[in-house]
């Protein structure tokens, strides 16, 4: 009785953890309901009881996806500690891992942002991303970061990392330079957003010396 395993709600469980092998191994193109059912080992009908068809299969992977690199961060930063900078680093260097691990799964996810019924991957990447607006939210508040829209430091932030993660997809970085280039990379942030942040304060002495 193939489809036993999966009975009592776990069939899409175990569909989205197949579906994620499948992506990370072979990528999204070698995914569909059909093998996808083979390969978990129930009837060629049976996803269709969670996933109409391959486009809310993947909207659904892509979901899971942001909940998971959510709960990474998450996980990253509480275990670093309550000073800044650890806990800045070890979210980043999650995030790497997460990229260069899942390179395909991400892009699915950052691809169904983009899509017609987007709105609820939408607050799930926001969800995920939340972990690093409060970071630099702790950041600003504690001095460290310049101040301003914390959307726009963040988004620095990750353009860094990310550029690091697509540096290694594209072979021009290779896993044993990860650590060093992404430890060099925050350095680089911190020293910019540093120094623009004393430059904020000291342009704003003046006015404050003369109230």
């Amino acid at each position: 009785m193939p489809e036993r395993p999966y009975h009592h709600g776990n069939l899409r469980t175990a569909l989205l953890e197949q579906a994620e092998r499948i992506v990370r191994e072979r990528g999204v193109q070698s995914l569909s309901l059909r093998e996808l059912a083979r390969e978990v080992g129930v009837s060629h009908g049976a996803p269709r009881r969670h996933f109409p068809d391959r486009q809310a299969l993947l909207d659904a992977l892509a979901e899971d996806g942001f909940a998971r690199l959510g709960s990474e961060l998450r996980s990253a930063a509480d275990r670093a500690g309550e000073a800044f900078e650890p806990r800045l680093h070890a979210t980043a260097s999650a995030y790497v891992r997460f990229a260069t691990r899942d390179a395909a799964l991400l892009e699915l996810m950052f691809a169904g942002k983009q899509g017609e019924h987007s709105a609820a991957m939408n607050e799930a990447a926001d969800r995920a991303f939340a972990v690093m607006l409060e970071l630099i939210e702790q950041g600003q508040s504690e001095g460290q970061l310049e101040a301003g829209p914390s959307e726009r430091v963040g988004l620095v932030l990750f353009a860094t990392i990310q550029g690091i993660a697509t540096l290694h997809a594209s072979g021009i970085v290779d896993a044993s330079q990860l650590d060093g280039l992404l430890a060099d990379a925050i350095a680089h942030f911190l020293r910019g957003t540093r120094g623009a942040a004393r430059v904020t304060r000291a342009a704003g002495a003046p006015a404050a010396a003369g109230r």
